[in-house]
């Protein structure tokens, strides 16, 4: 499978991988994405059951959501402090080790990483971008209420941003690290992919959308309908 890699992503690109309590996924998300990428970081956004030892044993580096680099999850206090603070840590983490780009997707097995091709087909090596994973060339396996509520925040972020956007709420996403370095995010949680959309398209940096599988399993999301509804809302009243 790494075959379908070029040599340019397997070299400059690391996946991120934010998780909390994804025990019983964690290990086969891992070791399938290691057949495309080189390097594995999962910040582990303090878990309360396994998840740090078996990504660990599965091939991955392990941090906290902390921010204390280089430090296992298990040593630090299994406090949550949000999928953006726990992705921030992932992001300095893969700069840090000199890669240029991150690869994000979700530890729950949402995301295929069968579905990693698919976001570096036709994007030039060194051009720096945000390439998103689309879900809505194909919603139908997406719960009703989902699907509504992506359309309803896609459309405000577009008109927001100027540019046409296809799926803003999609957590599987490539970011370049250079460019990432210029934005000054401020969220730490889940809002963070709405605001990242934003950053880049001030920054100019293009956004393109690919498609990807729809995969939807009962009770693994850590989204919080109404406290997470109402910081994304906070978010994007301060967002202009």
């Amino acid at each position: 499978m790494n075959l379908q890699i070029d040599p340019y992503w397997r070299a400059h690109c690391a996946a991120v991988i934010p998780c909390l309590n994804e025990a019983n996924t964690i290990g086969d998300v891992v070791r399938q994405t290691l057949l495309y990428l080189p390097k594995v970081i999962v910040v582990d956004d303090g878990s309360t059951d396994q998840t740090a030892h078996v990504a660990q044993s599965a091939g991955a580096e392990v941090l906290s959501s902390a921010g204390q680099l280089g430090v296992p999850a298990s040593a630090a206090q299994p406090v949550p402090r949000g999928k953006g603070a726990a992705l921030l840590a992932g992001w300095n983490r893969a700069a840090e080790l000199g890669f240029r780009w991150a690869l994000n997707l979700d530890g729950d097995g949402q995301h295929s990483p069968d579905d990693i091709p698919n976001f570096f087909r036709d994007l030039p090596n060194d051009q720096p971008a945000l390439v998103i994973g689309n879900r809505m060339h194909n919603p139908n396996a997406m719960p009703w209420l989902r699907r509504k509520v992506n359309r309803w925040m896609t459309a405000r972020l577009a008109r927001r941003a100027g540019l046409p956007l296809a799926d803003s709420q999609c957590g599987f996403r490539l970011v370049h690290l250079g460019s990432l370095a210029q934005m000054a995010l401020a969220t730490r949680h889940f809002e963070i992919e709405s605001e990242l959309i934003l950053a880049a398209a001030r920054l100019g940096v293009p956004i393109k959308f690919v498609p990807i599988q729809v995969i939807y399993k009962q009770g693994s999301s850590k989204i919080h309908p109404l406290l997470d509804t109402l910081r994304w809302f906070r978010w994007f009243r301060r967002a202009k």
